[in-house]
């Protein structure tokens, strides 16, 4: 937990701050003891989340000059609508504040996105727009969880790679050449690729030929910094999954257990900080004792290759 922070702050066309927070809290009742589907009350994924024929873009403005575009995935599969209810209620907010607090990157415009399975959901991928106020948890909280996934080996994590490579359009990639951030978050592997078929349901995109994993992510990676975050379940199969997405990942995936999904925002924001070359023992002198002590395990399994070209491995 960082500390208090109660400044406004002004990015793209709207502002962030705390007080916002605290009445769409008190307005929804946000909060640990609600249940999934009081925070989460639509039945049917909204049309505007769709993935079909639309892109999301990132902008500069007055009040946002140097725009930073970072997309947050995370599972909404039966297993998973805890993660849902997490970050709605607690993690969202503080990583949007922490982002403030740290300033790891300038002017953050966050997209968040609803992962399914595209071999057996309805709605496998759902996405907000980038914003930069209250806007962001509003949205948040209208997309569908729709608590599938098939018992198939996998979840489509990789559907977030493909929207993010072909779908949105950032003034930080195409003004300032510079990448943004994208995060997965889950307990599962990844479907091993996306076929034609299923890339036109969802995207409406006809392509000619499938994609594989290695295809998708060295496509997202020419704009956005990738990471995986393996939630730990206390199941046998976590390090057989774990070792699956560090050899398709390394450096770039980490875990962290179940019980701490809390320090999430520290987790993603030391992240991005370390992406953008601040020092290790900065980032957690930033933070509480209690923070810094359950995010060091995870930021150990992410390797960092700085503007040098020298991999500093923590």
């Amino acid at each position: 937990m960082t500390k208090a922070f109660t400044e406004v702050i002004k990015t793209g066309y709207g502002s962030y701050t705390s007080n916002d927070w605290t009445k769409l809290r008190k307005s929804k009742g946000l909060n640990k003891s609600c249940k999934v589907e009081n925070v989460f009350v639509n039945k049917v994924p909204p049309l505007k989340y769709g993935c079909r024929n639309i892109s999301r873009q990132s902008r500069d403005s007055m009040d946002s000059p140097q725009s930073t575009p970072i997309i947050i995935g995370f599972d909404v599969t039966s297993s998973m609508g805890f993660l849902a209810k997490e970050l709605a209620v607690n993690s969202l907010n503080k990583t949007i504040l922490s982002l403030y607090e740290q300033h790891p990157v300038s002017y953050p415009h966050i997209l968040c996105s609803a992962i399914g399975d595209c071999k057996s959901d309805c709605s496998p991928l759902q996405v907000t727009q980038f914003e930069a106020d209250i806007r962001i948890i509003k949205q948040l909280t209208d997309l569908y969880i729709e608590g599938g996934g098939g018992g198939n080996g996998g979840e489509s994590y990789n559907l977030l790679w493909y929207f993010a490579a072909r779908h949105t359009v950032t003034d930080c990639f195409e003004k300032r050449r510079k990448k943004g951030f994208l995060f997965t978050i889950g307990d599962d592997l990844c479907h091993e690729g996306l076929n034609v078929s299923e890339i036109d349901r969802v995207f409406g995109d006809k392509v000619p030929y499938s994609l594989s994993n290695t295809e998708l992510l060295k496509e997202a990676e020419e704009r956005y910094h990738v990471f995986h975050i393996h939630i730990e379940t206390e199941n046998s199969v976590d390090k057989k999954f774990f070792s699956v997405w560090q050899r398709l990942m390394p450096g770039k995936a980490t875990t962290i257990r179940r019980n701490d999904t809390e320090y999430l925002p520290e987790l993603i924001t030391s992240i991005i900080g370390m992406t953008e070359g601040m020092k290790l023992k900065d980032i957690l002198n930033s933070l509480e004792t209690s923070s810094s002590v359950k995010i060091m395990e995870p930021l150990a399994l992410i390797t960092i290759q700085n503007k040098q070209n020298n991999t500093i491995t923590f």
